[in-house]
């Protein structure tokens, strides 16, 4: 049974006369190395080292150095890019939390369908022999996430496409314990139960995206290397550093060219970097929990789930100031019971300043400059605006 060791690194280079005489010429010339990981497959019965090349270092000036770091840096992030149909994948998982667990049926089928695409390309040909299939991958969706739990398990494999595993071990993870609890599975009594395989049925060239089926039908989406939005949505996830990840998304995406518009839908709150808790009912007319839900003609709807079927709701207007600024009026206030309504007096108005906003993902700057983070729910899903 053969055991992966991903990631360890194999450094070693060997000098050359002209790199010694260019450096005792020029005391700005500095060689150049370029290493990259190896792997060791190692098992009982043969063992296989890959170490992957180290470039000899070229003469050149200061300049003509520093251009070619920048042209190779330039590659490198084109070679990172996920292509088209990727891009499509990793659309289709925008906004699905928990690895695949607040997936709506529109979503896994768009999922899905982007999965077959993939698998349909030409990618990577005998994945599992590959070096792009190294490294560390991040679970981003899969069809039964409830089953997303960490399992040690001994893996071999079987050909360029299959690894066959079998359980061996298992563990609890809890955010808040900084440790895991063992889960005292007895997988040596499970017999076959315990065991199965992984089918790599796409690798993309880049080695940063990975489709998986298992052998219970099980779908897996992995990944080295997030989209910019999908690492704003893990802070979010984690409750850590979001202001900085939201700062450092928008520094990615500035446009001072471009003007934003509000675009019309369901918008869930998921974030806000509100620090002061007013009461319920006033956090509810200035936006700051719930839904947010954009009308035709400049029409805006604020709607909040109490309990026990009661909901919050307020209508208003909003009207564009500037580049990326909109006016905003909420003034129309009623506590919802099933078909009837109980009105409530009360007005809010503020500035609302959209940061950036594609058809999945918006973030806004609103009352007491507060800033919100907010999903799409409706994405092709035919808003009824007349709710």
């Amino acid at each position: 049974m053969a055991t992966i060791e991903v990631g360890r690194h194999l450094l070693g280079f060997r000098s050359t006369p002209l790199v010694t005489m260019m450096m005792m010429i020029s005391p700005l010339y500095r060689p150049r190395l370029h290493f990259r990981k190896a792997f060791v497959v190692q098992s009982r019965s043969r063992s296989r080292r890959v170490v992957l090349g180290i470039r000899a270092p070229s003469c050149s000036l200061v300049g003509e150095q520093k251009k070619e770091e920048e042209e190779e840096e330039e590659e490198e992030e084109e070679r990172a890019l996920f292509n088209e149909q990727e891009s499509s994948l990793i659309e289709a998982l925008i906004g699905i939390q928990g690895r695949g667990r607040s997936a709506s049926p529109r979503q896994l089928q768009e999922v899905e369908r982007a999965v077959k695409v993939l698998e349909g390309l030409e990618a990577v040909p005998d994945p599992t022999s590959s070096s792009l299939i190294e490294g560390c991958w991040q679970l981003t969706y899969t069809t039964r996430p409830g089953t997303a739990s960490p399992i040690q398990a001994a893996a071999s494999i079987k050909d360029g496409k299959r690894i066959l595993f079998q359980f061996d071990r298992a563990a609890f993870s809890f955010k808040f314990l900084p440790f895991k609890v063992p889960y005292p599975v007895p997988f040596k009594l499970l017999g076959d139960e315990a065991k199965g395989w992984l089918d790599t049925t796409y690798l993309s060239h880049s080695g940063n995206l990975r489709v998986s089926r298992g052998n219970k039908g099980t779908t897996f989406v992995l990944q080295k290397k997030a989209e910019p939005r999908q690492m704003l949505l893990k802070a979010i996830s984690s409750d850590k550093g979001v202001q900085e990840a939201i700062d450092e998304f928008i520094s990615l995406n500035k446009n001072s060219n471009s003007e934003l518009e509000l675009i019309e839908g369901e918008w869930q709150m998921i974030w806000s970097s509100q620090m002061e808790t007013d009461s319920w009912i006033e956090n509810a007319a200035n936006g700051l929990m719930g839904l947010q839900i954009v009308r035709p003609n400049g029409k805006l709807k604020f709607l909040v789930n109490i309990l026990l079927g009661l909901r919050f709701s307020i209508d208003g207007t909003f009207e564009k100031c500037g580049s990326n600024t909109y006016d905003v009026v909420m003034d129309d206030a009623a506590i919802l019971a099933s078909q009837f309504g109980l009105p409530v007096e009360m007005q809010s108005k503020f500035k609302l300043e959209l940061l950036y906003t594609d058809e999945k993902i918006r973030i806004t700057r609103g009352y007491n400059n507060i800033t919100f983070v907010h999903l799409r729910n409706d994405v092709g899903g035919g808003y009824n605006y007349n709710k």
